[in-house]
């Protein structure tokens, strides 16, 4: 290989070069990896163990407690995975639907009213109606309480998303679609026949945001749903912690006895850190089939207006 000053590298030096910089990478990779390790580790860990010494690569005074405790009603989990894992289907196939076909939308330039639809759409993002009117409006409008959409329509619709599909669209050469009028197709089927496959990275970047909303959401369950049995995952796990460090500050209160069980016995930093593993797990194993798009849907995102 001859460089512009006339040097010649010899094909070992670049793989040399090639060498070191994957190490380097790969070292950054296990880097990364650390904090998961201590996570997982301090979940297998013993609750007295944990605060005592503090977190570390290997558990100490191996202990499956928190885990028990998180499982203590199967079914009960069970059901908060399907509810957490149907809403995160509905809610990306719907959020992506939605959000793909507005973009198309205010991508064409052939509509006369899309610099006015898109003022609207970007004006949210400055001003919001607040809690209380969104409360209102869930509760006694749209009478949604203990209601699985009251969980769906809040993260249905995101402009951050929509800007992203917007830019990636609009990167497409608007002879495709000329071409698709002219053979007499409709906008629908110009949407789903020549555009949705082309804009793969897109879908994949922004039906992961999605996901990601509907999968880590336990605020909108907090405000409108009281029915236990429509707990979202995280909710569920979140009411978990709360009980348990509830019940401890009434052992050291003195209001309940703390004869029958110790509070240092009681998992608190070791159920927080299984909690990250079962909530976190699903979303680490769908990652990987969508990185490559994720990758390439963000710098287009980042590099068009």
């Amino acid at each position: 290989m001859q460089t512009k000053h006339g040097g010649i590298h010899s094909g070992s030096d670049v793989l040399a070069l090639k060498l070191v910089a994957k190490g380097f990478c790969g070292l950054i990779a296990l880097l990364c990896l650390i904090p998961f390790v201590m996570i997982l580790s301090g979940s297998l860990s013993s609750e007295s163990a944990v605060v005592e010494y503090g977190f570390s690569l290997l558990p100490q005074d191996f202990s499956l407690e928190a885990y028990k405790t998180v499982f203590r009603e199967p079914l009960v989990v069970l059901r908060a995975y399907a509810t957490t894992i149907s809403l995160t289907v509905v809610g990306t196939a719907l959020g992506l639907l939605l959000q793909t076909m507005t973009a198309y939308v205010l991508s064409r330039k052939n509509f006369g009213w899309r610099n006015a639809f898109s003022f609207f759409f970007y004006f949210t993002t400055l001003f919001s109606g607040g809690l209380v009117p969104t409360y209102i409006l869930y509760t006694r409008t749209l009478n949604l309480r203990d209601n699985y959409l009251a969980l769906l329509l809040p993260l249905l619709f995101s402009v951050y998303n929509l800007l992203v599909m917007k830019s990636y669209i609009s990167g497409l050469p608007d002879s495709l679609v000329e071409a698709a009028r002219i053979d007499g197709l409709g906008e629908f089927r110009i949407l789903f026949q020549i555009v949705l496959p082309l804009i793969t990275p897109a879908l994949a970047t922004v039906g992961f945001f999605i996901a990601l909303a509907y999968w880590n959401d336990w605020y909108n369950a907090m405000l409108y749903i009281k029915d236990t049995h429509k707990f979202p995952l995280q909710y569920f796990l979140y009411q978990q912690i709360s009980n348990i460090e509830a019940y401890k500050k009434l052992i050291a209160n003195g209001t309940v006895s703390g004869s029958i069980v110790s509070s240092m016995s009681l998992p608190t930093q070791t159920l927080k850190l299984a909690l990250t593993i079962v909530v976190t797990g699903p979303m680490v194993l769908v990652f990987p089939f969508v990185q490559k798009y994720f990758v390439q849907g963000i710098m287009i995102g980042s590099v068009k207006g």
